[in-house]
């Protein structure tokens, strides 16, 4: 069960949805798209690393846990945090999304609002419910003022 557990992290979810895009551009391939689209998809997996880079700098500047289900040490509200409370979740979007275009596979853009809404099941809602109890009103405070995604 423990080894189950260290699976389900949304690396792992990420890796796999990538794994099926990756698989329908080899296997049943989509022609017909224009070559900026590749840039598109470049630039979309350049944000997602660039915001996964400035959560983990808030993360290091907060000294609290990124492990999603580890009790964090402090409630993160500067930085990216400000504009999103899931900057991390909107960088693996974003990659995936970019990916999909880098590899020609247009058909799997479906893959990326079902990845979005397994990450909000699986980790935001319980990660949300965990500060709402760690932090309480301020926690209830941030939610209110900014968005889960954008």
């Amino acid at each position: 069960m423990r080894a189950l557990r260290a699976l389900d992290l949304p690396p792992v979810w990420l890796a796999g949805f990538g794994a099926l895009a990756w698989a329908q551009s080899r296997f049943a391939p989509a022609d017909g798209l224009p070559d900026w689209v590749g840039t598109l998809g470049l630039g979309l997996v350049a944000v997602g690393m660039l915001l996964i880079a400035a959560a983990g700098l808030e993360f290091l500047r907060h000294r609290t846990t990124i492990v999603p289900y580890e009790t964090p040490r402090d409630l993160i509200d500067t930085g990216i945090y400000r504009l999103t409370r899931n900057p991390i979740y909107l960088g693996d979007a974003a990659i995936l999304a970019g990916a999909i275009l880098l590899w020609g596979a247009w058909p799997s853009l479906i893959l990326v609002p079902v990845f979005m809404a397994i990450i909000a099941r699986r980790f935001i809602r319980w990660e949300e419910a965990r500060l709402r109890e760690t932090f309480g009103d301020r926690a209830a405070a941030y939610m209110r003022r900014v968005r889960r995604w954008i």
